[in-house]
């Protein structure tokens, strides 16, 4: 159907509703607006009186020139030409495309690490700050005294050093000295009445002893227990390993308790602190760390003490159990305050080149018990801090020294083996030849005598001239060649 003013087939064709006739929209509104009737029939006629019609997409005919083949040919390259125009134009857009959605991956990867750089550091603040409440004191003054900071970390503001930069220690006061005196008076007045605990396993039991369970408490990758110690009253152990990790392991259940994270080298030395949840670890980092456990377990870190300049072997902690000694490579050891975490005295030796490799407190308080890298061992008295005593004979560095509970014996254990030593006439007087001896421990009761080396044996204690009987012989199981006790 054909327009009534074109002749030509309507784009958007509209019917009249009075003539019935078919216009061009366009056509018929100008012709409507100029003369307000009919083209055809002269009727009047408004924009109302049109209607739309709905059709079918009117493809007009080809012009004459496509109706030959050179025709044709030259609208084939056109649309080819146009087709590809098209089609380079989208390879830009997909390249630009590409390039935005790169840098928008690129930006959502760097933001997803800000994120997370950025909650790492606030759960870090949020421990240290709920750290340095639970130790901070209730008083204004003990707060700038001994404020526990990052990481656990003491305060290191209004510290007073000396000459060499280093930091004075106040020194051990008369209060604690006197403290040390009664405690001592009161140990060694114990000790004249002491008994055998019933629960003392017997010469036979000992006999009968073989390894019931193995249990992996450390890393696979970095194997390897360099200390341990044992809490009687509670059943557990704890370790210290290679690995830098100090783990609680529930003899009982076969469970681990807890891991100890925080230090950076391997965990050199461990210690409970009587029956309490506190835990001391020295390490290869230079510090010494007390942990303490809230109630829920976890163990958490509440001071770092970082007043050795060199590797720390060893830790003891006095019969009071309010204060503990450090011996470190840097030839000092260190008197420690538990409950505030500071270092009352710093004490080097007046001989240069000496290592302390171990350290133990004597059951009555008032001697400490030191062994060095250059095979020397030294007594000191903790009152004044003076060295009273030294044994030589060993050879090779000192690993371990023990007290017995008798106040009498001293056992040193190097790698030419283990001595007793007499402390009443400062004497060797009992040797055991073994090599490489790792270290050496007297039971709590006093009546054995533990020595590891490649494997571990148990003596029944004895006097200076009687026989020190060899009970037990525990074979190295796992094949390391080097045990503790």
């Amino acid at each position: 159907m054909n327009c009534a003013i074109s002749g030509e087939v309507p784009v958007e064709p509209v019917v009249s509703t009075k003539s019935g006739l078919l216009f061009e929209r366009r056509l018929i509104e100008r012709h409507i607006s100029d003369y307000g009737k009919c083209p055809v029939t002269g009727e009047p006629l408004t924009i109302d009186d049109i209607v739309p019609i709905k059709t079918g997409e009117i493809i007009k005919p080809k012009t004459l020139h496509t109706a030959s083949i050179p025709g044709l040919l030259g609208t084939f390259q056109n649309e080819w030409d146009g087709l590809m125009l098209s089609n380079f134009a989208l390879e830009q857009q997909l390249h630009t495309a590409r390039q935005e959605l790169s840098h928008a991956l690129y930006q959502h990867d760097s933001a997803c690490r800000v994120i997370a750089r950025l909650k790492k550091e606030r759960d870090e603040a949020r421990q240290l700050l709920a750290e340095v409440e639970r130790h901070i004191p209730a008083a204004p003054e003990a707060v700038t005294a001994n404020a526990a900071l990052s990481n656990g970390k003491r305060a290191a503001v209004d510290e007073e050093l000396g000459p060499d930069a280093k930091k004075l220690c106040p020194g051990i006061s008369a209060e604690i000295i006197t403290e040390l005196t009664d405690c001592n008076a009161a140990l060694s007045q114990k000790r004249k009445k002491r008994q055998i605990p019933q629960t003392l396993a017997s010469i036979d039991t000992l006999e009968r002893f073989t390894q019931l369970s193995s249990h992996p408490l450390h890393k696979t990758n970095k194997p390897g227990i360099c200390s341990m110690d044992i809490l009687h009253s509670k059943d557990v152990i704890a370790t210290g390993g290679v690995d830098a990790t100090a783990v609680l392991f529930d003899r009982p259940s076969g469970q681990i308790l807890s891991t100890l994270t925080g230090h950076s080298k391997k965990v050199t030395s461990v210690k409970f602190v009587g029956d309490s949840d506190l835990v001391l670890t020295a390490s290869a980092d230079k510090t010494v760390r007390i942990w303490r456990n809230p109630g829920d377990g976890n163990y958490a870190c509440g001071y770092t003490l970082n007043d050795h300049s060199a590797e720390v072997r060893a830790v003891t902690v006095h019969p009071t159990n309010k204060y503990f000694v450090s011996a470190s490579l840097d030839g000092t050891w260190c008197f420690y305050d538990l409950s505030s975490g500071s270092c009352l005295a710093q004490v080097s030796d007046d001989s240069k080149n000496v290592d302390y490799t171990a350290a133990a407190f004597h059951p009555d308080g008032l001697i400490l018990g030191t062994g060095t890298s250059q095979s020397v061992v030294k007594i000191w008295d903790v009152k004044s801090q003076a060295n009273v005593a030294k044994f030589d004979g060993h050879t090779g560095e000192v690993t371990a020294i023990s007290f017995s509970e008798n106040g009498y014996f001293l056992a040193t254990a190097a790698e030419d083996g283990v001595r007793l030593w007499d402390l009443r006439k400062l004497r060797n007087f009992k040797s055991f030849l073994s090599a490489d001896a790792n270290s050496v421990e007297f039971d709590p009761s006093g009546s054995y005598l533990g020595i590891a080396a490649s494997d571990i044996k148990v003596y029944q204690t004895a006097s200076v001239k009687a026989e020190w009987n060899l009970i037990k012989t525990l074979p190295d199981l796992s094949g390391t060649g080097k045990l503790r006790v």
